[in-house]
């Protein structure tokens, strides 16, 4: 016979799993520092003018 289980903690720990995955890519996504976000949106912006220049202008 198999094991006995309780559905409710099983749904708790199954809830409990999808708040952790999301919290995780939260901190993937939002988890940088005001330094680090300020390099990136320099280098985007080095990069769109470079591009930019470079264009042919009619």
């Amino acid at each position: 016979m198999g094991e006995i289980v309780s559905l409710k903690l099983h749904r708790k720990r199954k809830e409990r799993a999808a708040k952790a995955e999301t919290a995780a890519e939260n901190r993937v996504q939002f988890g940088r520092g005001k330094a680090e976000r300020k390099l990136t949106d320099a280098l985007n912006e080095k990069a769109a003018k470079d591009i930019s220049s470079h264009k042919r202008e009619e």
